[in-house]
């Protein structure tokens, strides 16, 4: 007897895209994952958890981090993935409560392909993510 597997390409589950978001604040994460339905979205709660998680072998489309997190902040998680060679590609936006200039431009020297303050408009973001993983 012999069986035959079709499998559909034109499911969703292989179109989508994959988005790790990185976020110790709950609120933030749930938002995310609610507003970003046509991704597959993971969510971590800190750089080390992100880090943790890259390091399994997962490889998403695009990170949106925060900075101001526990265990290894935004600065050291954006650090260590340009550092490495395995993920130093991915399209990185930071999220974070601090408004300032200097912060902005210390994230992008560090390596983020975009920086945007909290609160943001959540369609803005989706918006900025389309760009990105577009260009991929």
């Amino acid at each position: 007897m012999t069986s035959t597997i079709a499998l559909n390409f034109n499911n969703n589950l292989f179109m989508k895209k994959k988005i790790l978001v990185i976020d110790d604040e709950r609120t933030i994460r749930v938002l995310l994952e609610n507003f970003l339905k046509e991704y597959i979205v993971t969510t971590k709660n800190d750089g080390l958890e992100g880090l943790s998680w890259l390091q399994e072998g997962n490889m998403p489309d695009l990170i949106v981090a925060d900075i101001q997190m526990p265990n290894i902040d935004g600065y050291e998680f954006v650090k260590q993935i340009r550092a490495s060679g395995f993920f130093r590609d991915i399209p990185l936006i930071v999220l974070s409560g601090l408004e300032s200039s200097t912060e902005k431009v210390k994230c992008l020297k560090l390596g983020a392909n975009d920086y945007l303050v909290k609160p943001f408009n959540p369609e803005e973001l989706s918006l900025r993510i389309e760009l990105f993983i577009s260009r991929k």
